[in-house]
C-alpha cells in the first residue's frame, strides 16, 4: 500500500516525510499503452517527480493542485507531476529524441542550459481574477553549474523560492517511487520546542545541518527496499521522533468527458468540423492516465447548440 509518514524531531525545529508510491505508481505506469513505455531513464525521473509532488503537497496542505513540471532543451521536452489536496497524484512526460541508457536530468532536458522547473499552487476555489500561483527556477545551481539530480533542483527550489532549508532524497524504478524529506523550522513559535529555552547550549542551530547530514546517507536502494519502519529507525535511532497517522497517496486522474468538452468549444466549431470531416470522429486521449473520450457527429453537435436549445431529433450525448 502506498503511505506517507509525517514525523517531528522531538525538541528540534526539524520536520520530515517519507513516502512510499507502490501499487498506486504502478497502476499509473500500467496506462500507458503497449509500445509506448517510457524509457528507465525516464520513468524513474517520473516516479521521482511523483513522490516528490506528493511530499510538497502534504508538506504545505495546499487546497488545489500542486503541478511540478520540469521542461527544457533536450529529448524530453516536458515533464509533469501533479499532487492535489488529497494525495492523489498523476503524471506524464513528453519525449521527441531517444534517450541513451544511463542518460541523467541534464542529458534529459537541461542540454544547452535552457531547463527550468517550475511549481505551480493553483487554488482549488478560485475567488474571481485569482491565478495561479507559480515559481520558476533554472536546472543549475547559483554558480550555474548544472545539478544533476531532480533532488538537487528542488532542494534549490526552496531555498531560492521559500527560503526554506530542505534536504531530499529521491529514488524510482519500475516498482515503487519513494522519497524523504527533511525540512528547517523556524525556531520561535514552535510548539514543538517547549521547554528548550537554551538554542547555544544545546545546539538547535545544528540541528537541521546534522539532520540532514544523516539523511543524505540513505542510498537508492535503501529508499526502494525497506518499509518505513526501518529507514527511520536505520538513519534516527539516536533521535526521538514524534509520528503522526500514515496517509494514503493513490493515483487518480482529474480529465472528464466535460472538460474535453470545453476544450473543443475552446478550439472553435470551424477546426473542430474539420477533424470530423476527415476522421468521422474527434478523439482526444488523456496523456496522464490514457483514457479515450469520442465524439461523434451528434455529440460535437450538442457542444456547440446554445444553451438551453437541442439539436433537432434531441439526439444529444450527455456530457459527464
Amino acid at each position: 500500500m502506498s503511505e506517507i509518514h509525517k514525523f517531528l524531531f522531538e525538541g528540534l525545529p526539524v520536520r520530515g516525510m517519507l513516502v512510499r508510491l507502490t501499487g498506486s505508481w504502478q497502476e499509473l505506469l500500467s496506462r500507458r499503452e503497449p509500445g509506448s513505455e517510457y524509457p528507465p531513464e525516464l520513468r524513474d525521473l517520473l516516479g521521482q517527480m511523483s513522490a516528490a509532488a506528493v511530499l510538497m503537497q502534504a508538506n504545505i496542505k495546499f487546497n488545489g493542485a500542486l503541478v511540478l513540471q520540469i521542461f527544457g532543451d533536450g529529448p524530453v521536452k516536458l515533464a509533469v507531476a501533479e499532487a492535489q489536496h488529497d494525495l492523489s497524484f498523476r503524471a506524464t512526460a513528453k519525449c521527441v529524441g531517444e534517450l541513451l541508457p544511463g542518460a541523467d536530468l541534464p542529458a534529459m532536458l537541461n542540454v544547452h542550459g535552457q531547463g527550468r522547473c517550475a511549481i505551480t499552487l493553483d487554488p482549488r476555489d478560485k475567488l474571481p481574477g485569482q491565478q495561479p500561483y507559480q515559481g520558476v527556477v533554472p536546472l543549475h545551481g547559483d554558480q550555474r553549474e548544472p545539478l544533476l539530480k531532480l533532488s538537487e533542483v528542488l532542494e534549490h527550489y526552496m531555498l531560492q523560492s521559500e527560503q526554506l532549508d530542505t534536504k531530499l532524497v529521491l529514488a524510482a524504478n519500475g516498482d515503487i517511487a519513494a522519497g524523504l524529506l527533511i525540512q528547517r523550522l523556524p525556531v520561535e513559535g514552535e510548539g514543538n520546542l517547549e521547554g528548550r529555552r537554551n538554542e547555544d547550549d544545546i545546539g538547535l542551530s545544528d540541528a537541521f545541518n546534522r539532520i540532514s547530514i544523516l539523511a543524505g546517507t540513505l542510498t537508492d536502494e535503501e529508499l526502494l527496499t525497506l518499509d518505513a519502519d526501518t529507514v527511520l529507525r536505520r538513519l534516527f535511532w539516536e533521535e526521538q521522533l514524534t509520528r503522526f497517522e500514515p496517509q494514503q497517496p493513490r493515483f487518480a486522474c482529474t480529465c472528464s468527458r466535460e472538460r474535453v468538452a470545453q476544450m473543443l468549444r475552446g478550439l472553435g466549431r470551424e477546426e473542430v468540423d474539420d477533424v470530423l470531416a476527415e476522421r468521422g470522429e474527434v478523439e482526444i486521449g488523456c496523456d496522464f492516465c490514457g483514457r479515450h473520450y469520442r465524439f461523434d457527429a451528434v455529440d460535437v453537435g450538442a457542444l456547440f447548440v446554445p444553451t438551453g436549445q437541442q439539436p433537432e431529433g434531441g439526439g444529444a450525448t450527455t456530457l459527464q
